[in-house]
Formats: structure tokens, sequence, C-alpha cells
């Protein structure tokens, strides 16, 4: 029978390194960028909307699929990315990925790019965003494994948050990169520079990511806790299902503001593309500080379930208001006045920054539930839940907005930060603060000495 991926952890990596604590933040740098070159194109594209859907010539529904099917593929793929990650550890599973991508990326730049004599089959397109997809997914699992696995618990949070804020930074890249080789030199451009990309993180990865010499539990038994290799593995444990659905559902009203913010501030709000594309900028940027300083805090006073609850509440406030804003404006009527159009800008902003804050601080939480030495298969099952809201939610959106226009899309985006509390709440996340941190305090993963001893 096939020795399960806890139990080929116990035993020493032939990639284990003797190397100092001290390159545990080289293992993070080539975590974020490889997290950030494949954002670029996560996040990027859905910044290319407006100009997708004339090159391409798309209708909004049609639009919304192809927005939503690299979000398919990743959520299709995430759970066997991280089963495969605890199996053979973190540097094959992120070399195999990233150079899969860059392949993928290169066939769309070749063979589904629209030009000024040829419009490609959207079948395609749809083919070819779910191989980026599928592949593209390797890195969030495997470059979380080697955070937990080289950080201890005084400071994963920060270094998680960090981690996490590899997607806005792409983000933030994207919005402006892939929108000017858009407009300027074609989609061609566009996949080319995101192949290039996803190929220099694989020279990162291959140079930085190892194991650590002392990998999750290498011999020595865990402490009394859930994370101790006895304990039920992450796929069967009902709490971290519900903390892994939970995750998801609080990134709906995050993916309504990433995958339609530009639609919704040029149609709606009548700014121009530009400026559209300066706000999700501005968003992404300062989604980054937060996840930085949220990661920061919430190690120094070790209440994540208090922050992830107050988080949920504030989500739901802030889109509520962002619903009762979008149906004052009178939606259908031909133009907003410019006041308006200005207050509903920088209310996405701050929507968009608010609902970006909080990722770090839960991914940390429910890898700590597993364990490090089952961290890859916990994060998988977190993705594959976030993944499966990112292809639902811009398939969503035009049947919402049909309905009853961008107030019901807003409004169904706080019930989702409501629904995800409730979701916290039963994983015992939300409803009892800073019990189930501090009882992952006291276990032993087997991870490298604490933060204080190893100070940089």
């Amino acid at each position: 029978m096939t020795s399960s991926p806890a139990g080929r952890s116990a035993n020493p990596s032939p990639l284990a390194s003797p190397r100092p604590p001290r390159h545990r933040w080289k293992v993070l740098a080539a975590g974020v960028i490889a997290n950030a070159a494949f954002s670029v194109a996560f996040s990027g594209i859905p910044m290319t909307a407006i100009l997708m859907r004339s090159g391409y010539q798309l209708d909004t529904q049609t639009l919304g699929l192809a927005l939503g099917l690299m979000g398919l593929g990743i959520a299709l793929s995430e759970l066997p990315w991280g089963l495969l990650t605890d199996r053979w550890g973190d540097r094959p599973v992120l070399l195999l990925g990233l150079c899969g991508t860059a392949l993928a990326l290169a066939a769309m730049a070749l063979w589904a790019s629209p030009s000024p004599d040829h419009i490609p089959s959207f079948g395609l397109l749809a083919g070819g965003l779910v191989l980026v997809g599928l592949l593209g997914g390797s890195v969030n699992g495997a470059s979380g494994r080697a955070v937990m696995g080289w950080f201890a618990e005084g400071e994963r949070g920060l270094a998680m948050s960090i981690r996490q804020t590899a997607v806005p930074l792409g983000g933030a890249i994207g919005a402006p990169l892939l929108t000017g080789l858009a407009t300027h030199a074609g989609f061609a451009a566009v996949y080319g520079v995101l192949a290039a990309l996803c190929l220099a993180a694989a020279v990162f990865a291959a140079l930085w990511i190892q194991e650590p010499a002392h990998a999750p539990a290498s011999g020595k038994a865990a402490a009394p806790g859930r994370a101790g290799p006895s304990a039920p593995g992450p796929l069967r444990d009902r709490q971290a299902w519900r903390m892994a659905a939970g995750i998801g559902i609080l990134c709906a009203p995050q993916f309504a503001v990433l995958s339609f913010g530009t639609v919704f501030l040029h149609d709606h709000a009548h700014l121009g593309l530009g400026v559209a594309a300066a706000v999700m900028s501005a968003v992404q940027l300062a989604s980054m500080a937060l996840r930085i300083c949220s990661g920061r805090w919430t190690d120094r006073r070790q209440n994540r379930p208090a922050f992830l609850r107050a988080c949920c509440q504030l989500t739901l406030a802030l889109f509520a208001g962002m619903a009762a804003l979008s149906w004052s404006s009178h939606p259908g009527a031909s133009a907003v006045s410019p006041a308006m159009g200005l207050v509903l800008m920088v209310m996405l902003g701050v929507c968009g920054i608010c609902v970006s804050a909080w990722h770090g601080v839960a991914y940390t939480q429910l890898a700590g539930l597993a364990g490090a030495a089952r961290a890859g298969t916990a994060l998988g099952m977190a993705n594959t839940s976030v993944f499966a809201v990112c292809f639902l939610v811009p398939l969503a959106i035009p049947h919402l907005l049909s309905a009853q226009g961008w107030g019901l899309v807003w409004a169904c985006a706080a019930a989702c930060a409501g629904w995800a509390m409730h979701l916290f709440a039963r994983a015992g996340v939300a409803g009892n603060p800073g019990a189930t941190q501090g009882a992952l305090l006291n276990e032993n993963t087997g991870c490298l000495p604490t933060a204080s001893s190893h100070r940089p």
C-alpha cells in the first residue's frame, strides 16, 4: 500500500536544507514571486475585461464565463496539487506548475489571440484559460506549505500575509500592464509577457525553495492537539472543511470587485478606462499593506479568530452600503452625476481594500489546524473553495445585473460575508475568539525555532 503524504513527510526529504534559519526569507521571497507571477495573469486578465469584450466580440454573459474559467481550472486542480505537494515537496510541484503555465500561456499567444484579421473561437480562449488555471493552481498550496515549514508559529501570520500580498501585488502590476499591452500591442503580447513572468518565477523557485532541515513531523511526536500525526487528515475534518468553505465564500465580494469592478466603474459610474484601471491598482496596493499589517498584528495579539469575525462584519456593512448607493444612483439612467460617480469610485475602492485584508490570517489559521505536515492538503481545500467561488461569481453577476442591477450584485456580496461569518463560527473560529489559536500555540509541528531566537 502506498504510504500517506503525512507518513512520507516523517522521513527527511532528499532536498532537506542544512541552510541557516535566515534562508526562510528567501523561501518566502520565492513563494511571493511565484504567486505574484501567476496573480498577474489571474488578477490582471479580468482588468482587460472591456478590451476582451470587444476584441473577442463577446456579450456580457459570455464575458462573465470567460472571466471565470481560469478560476474553474484552479478550483479543479488545487486539491490534487496540495496532495502532491505533501507527497513530493514544494520545489518539484512549483517547477512543474510554473513551467507548464508558461507553456500554456505561450500557446495562447500563438493560437488564441485576436487580431484585425482573425478572431479565435471562444473554445480556444476557454480551453486556454482553463488550462492556465489547472497548471497555475500549483503555486498556492506549494508556496504556503513552504512557509509553514520554515516559519514558526510566532511569525507565521506575518509570513503568510506577506505571501498573500503577492495576489494584490500581481493585480497591481497586471491592471496597468495588461491593459496597456492589450490596448497597444494586442492579447498576443499579454499572454507572451505572462509566460515570461512564470518562467522567471520558476528560476527563483529552483534556486531558493528547499525543504527545511527539520521537516514537519520529522521524527518528533507532536504535542497534543488537532494537528498531530495520528489526528485525522484535513480531508476528514469537518471543522477544516467549514473553515475552507468560509474562506471561499468570503472571497465572493472580493471577486465581484476584481472581475467586474472596471465594468461597474465604466458602465455605471461612467468613468474612463484609465481611471478604472488606476482605481483597481490602488485597491491592490492598499490591500498589500493591510495584509502585512493584519498578519503582524494578529501574531502579536494572538487574536486571529476575533480578527476574522470583525472582517466579516465590516465587509457585510460596507457592501450593504455599496448596494444602497447603487440603487440610489438609479441604475439604468443615462448617466449618474459626476459627484455620485466620485462617491461610487471611492466606495468601491474602500470595499475592495477591506475585503482583501484577511487572507493571510485565515490561511494561517487553517494550516495551523491541519499541521505543517498536511498544510498542502489543507491549503488545497481552501483554494478549491476559493476558486470555485471565483468561477461562479463572474457567471452570476450578469444574471444579477439583468434582474435588479448593481444594487443586487453588492447586496449578494454583503450576504456572502454574513454566510462566511456563520461558517467560521461553526468551525470554532469566529465563535470563540482566541480559543483555536491558543490551542495551536501549544503544538509542535517540527518547524524551525521560533522567531525570537533567530531574528535577522
